[in-house]
């Protein structure tokens, strides 16, 4: 089951498009250059949390499931460091709801290094799909029973389970470094829980069910905060989100969403124009 990609809205819409950082090479240090600076109070997140919970369970279950930041490059630091303070309502304004409905998903935000820097692991699914055809997303779906836990190492184990079953990736190579508070979308009732991990040991991967997936690819960062590849989606419902022009795909929706929110509070995100608007069909 791989609904996940249904277009929800993030709640901060007013900061869309101030981002703090100049143009700069496309490189592993621009983004280390980009981490705020250290000192103050330490504060955690309900996401930290579950990563510091997941951490604990997983130590004693699984060292694959582990979260840790120990041994992460630089340019990551940014992230895990968002990802220990970052609300859910800065994410998103729909949550999930407080009676605890919903069905759990994981998807996994996979950074690693190509050769033009920091990149980002995505799928494009199947145009023979009836849902949202064509679509980028996270490697990610629903839970099973045999992932455990859905408070601590579930998620984790589910989108690492997904990732491997929908592109081939190994597991084994990949770090999770932090966990992003869970998210609703409101038209398939699923409350995601996005999954950061660090591509350590990278692995082949590619299409494993053409039913399912048209094909497996990167995205460098330095295209993904490029100003002339961002644009706003406006769906025939009235939504407004942002999405990302890359690798020959329109990337909108949940998967746009969490990619804005990461650049954003990474301080990886460059002033862009949001009057550049994209319009989607219907059946989106």
């Amino acid at each position: 089951m791989k609904t996940h990609e249904q277009s929800t809205e993030r709640g901060q819409s007013t900061e869309r498009g101030h981002g703090t950082e100049a143009a700069a090479a496309p490189s592993a240090d621009r983004y280390a250059a980009a981490a705020p600076a250290a000192g103050g109070p330490a504060v955690v997140s309900p996401a930290a949390a579950v990563a510091a919970a997941a951490a604990a369970a997983g130590a004693g279950e699984d060292a694959a499931i582990t979260v840790t930041t120990e041994g992460l490059p630089a340019w990551l630091d940014p992230v895990a460091r968002a990802a220990r303070t970052i609300e859910p309502d800065q994410l998103s304004r729909f949550l999930p709801p407080e009676s605890g409905a919903g069905r759990q998903s994981a998807v996994l935000v996979l950074f690693g290094e190509g050769e033009r820097g920091p990149e980002l692991l995505l799928m494009e699914r199947s145009g023979s799909l009836r849902s949202h055809a064509g679509q980028p997303s996270f490697p990610g779906g629903s839970l099973d029973p045999e992932d455990g836990d859905q408070a601590t190492t579930g998620p984790l184990r589910a989108a690492l389970r997904e990732a491997r079953e929908e592109t081939g990736l190994d597991p084994r190579g990949v770090q999770i470094f932090g966990v992003l508070p869970r998210l609703y979308i409101p038209v398939s009732g699923f409350v995601v829980t996005p999954v950061l991990g660090w591509w350590r040991s990278p692995s082949p991967v590619g299409v494993v069910d053409p039913g399912e997936t048209a094909r497996v690819f990167t995205v460098p960062v330095a295209d993904l905060t490029d100003p002339a590849n961002r644009a706003t989606t406006v769906h025939p419902s009235g939504h407004r989100g942002p999405a990302f022009l890359v690798e020959s795909a329109l990337v909108w929706g949940f998967t746009a969403g969490v990619i804005d929110r990461i650049l954003h509070y990474a301080g990886w995100e460059r002033p862009w124009d949001t009057a550049k608007q994209v319009p989607l069909d219907w059946r989106a």
